[in-house]
């Protein structure tokens, strides 16, 4: 398995940022061999949804997905957001693709079970279409993908990005040697919240527990983490974690986690 490929997270901060945004797509353009884009876009989704009067419903911080609010979701991230990101890396000489989950079949879910909550048309992944991602690849396409998945019988779903980027991982893990970039506000893992230069540099499976049981890794970054080790468990080679100028080549402090 020679053939290395980069999966890059961009989230929600990143989007709305304009002349930062531009600045990680010029980056994940420089970047070397193949690569997928995954992005969010809540936050446009709730801004494009309050102007149609359609409110963002969230229970504990997590978005409810209802009919109107799916429409809205569909709209943003493979419409407005993706589309925004595939011109923008054409312009930088990327042959990029935008996907959702349906486009070639490529990730398939299922409805989230109800259980305390009816999170409504939230999708759980079953499984990627590594091979037909492979042959995009092959053809020298660079597949950017918003955070949309389907059952195969027409339904779509709103699925957490971070999850997405993980699955894609793991799917084209038995392909490459796969590592997955998690871009968001801070640097890093922080050892002291208020600290922004107290990165750890590098967590494994023992480091991780004993930060868990410090408390240091809590509340946010408790999902993100969930997701980075899931994918280390199922053949990522590695996961980095910091804002978008670790996909410069030259940077080093960013966190990177490995088995």
């Amino acid at each position: 398995m020679g053939e290395k490929l980069s999966i890059v997270k961009i989230g929600g901060n990143v989007i709305e940022d304009n002349s930062q945004l531009s600045h990680t797509l010029s980056l994940f353009s420089k970047m070397k061999g193949n690569k997928i884009l995954v992005h969010g876009g809540g936050k446009k989704a709730t801004e494009i949804g309050n102007k149609l009067g359609i409110k963002a419903h969230m229970i504990n911080g997590r978005r409810i997905t209802d009919s109107k609010s799916l429409d809205v979701a569909i709209m943003v991230y493979a419409g407005l957001v993706n589309k925004k990101i595939v011109a923008q890396l054409q312009s930088q000489g990327t042959n990029a693709i935008g996907m959702s989950g349906a486009d070639a079949n490529a990730i398939q879910a299922h409805k989230r079970p109800v259980k305390e909550i009816d999170f409504g048309w939230v999708g759980d992944v079953d499984g990627v279409n590594s091979n037909g991602i492979f042959n995009l690849l092959q053809a020298g396409f660079t597949p950017i993908f918003c955070a949309l998945t389907h059952d195969g019988k027409g339904q779509l779903f709103n699925t957490n990005a971070d999850t997405i980027a993980a699955e894609l991982a793991i799917g084209m893990s038995g392909l490459f040697e796969t590592t997955l970039f998690y871009c968001f506000e801070k640097q890093g893992v922080l050892r002291s919240i208020e600290d922004e230069d107290s990165v750890i540099q590098h967590i494994n499976s023992e480091t991780y527990e004993s930060l868990l049981e410090g408390g240091i890794i809590a509340d946010g970054m408790l999902p993100k983490m969930h997701n980075c080790f899931h994918a280390l468990q199922n053949k990522v080679k590695q996961v980095c974690i910091g804002n978008h100028t670790m996909l410069d080549a030259s940077n080093s402090n960013f966190t990177t986690l490995t088995l």
